[in-house]
């Protein structure tokens, strides 16, 4: 079962002649070819009846040809997977289309501003010029990072903060407190798979600088920096 995007997170134009129809992209996996199963029909000879799909990821929109004869182009090279980016020219036989993104395309940006809107209306807390965060990991590379506030939530339901699109993950997973003494805290939700912190399992711990947090197959590090 799919489940649908944010509203406004990203849609592609395909292009006919002068006119450009725009077309939403609100599901997990939207495939794309001559077939009339397909999310997104292209009455196209060239096009073959499973062309590619775009997928929801972790890191964002990614194009992925299903056919594997190296015919899906993005900026004119020929592409098996590519992330896309905000304006990509996707070239499928000779039917033309342009990805659109915004900042709910890539959901290591939107917490950032959910986060600050939980702050709207209270008074401001006095600035420590200390800022955390959560920088998503693969390997020794950081693909992605989030703003850390008070009462963050992390989970595979799209109304989580900081939303992960894993199996491992359940629905609610766990949150993260800022303390009075301006620490952060992870607490974990009951999950299925549990909340790790430097390896061990934890219900609640408090975060230091360069803890390795994981929660299914995703690995955070915690950072403090000074604004």
């Amino acid at each position: 079962m799919t489940q649908e995007q944010p509203s406004g997170s990203a849609y592609i134009v395909l292009q006919r002649g002068t006119v450009g129809k725009r077309i939403e992209l609100w599901k997990d996996c939207t495939t794309i070819g001559r077939s009339r199963d397909c999310d997104i029909f292209l009455e196209d000879i060239a096009v073959h009846r499973k062309q590619a799909s775009i997928l929801w990821t972790i890191a964002g929109y990614v194009l992925r040809d299903d056919n594997g004869s190296n015919d899906s182009f993005v900026n004119g090279r020929p592409v098996q997977e590519h992330l896309l980016n905000n304006g990509d020219q996707i070239l499928f036989g000779n039917s033309h289309i342009t990805f659109h993104s915004n900042e709910g395309t890539r959901p290591f940006q939107l917490p950032v501003s959910r986060g600050r809107e939980l702050h709207i209306g209270k008074k401001p807390e006095p600035d420590t010029g200390v800022v955390a965060r959560f920088d998503l990991t693969r390997g020794r590379t950081v693909v992605r990072s989030v703003e850390l506030f008070s009462e963050m939530t992390i989970g595979r339901s799209r109304d989580c903060d900081i939303f992960l699109e894993d199996l491992a993950v359940s629905r609610l997973h766990a949150t993260i407190n800022e303390l009075p003494n301006g620490n952060y805290e992870l607490v974990d939700k009951n999950s299925a798979t549990g909340t790790f912190v430097n390896g061990r399992a934890i219900t609640r711990s408090a975060l230091r600088e360069g803890d390795i947090v994981q929660i299914g197959s995703n690995k955070f590090m915690f950072r403090l920096s000074h604004s």
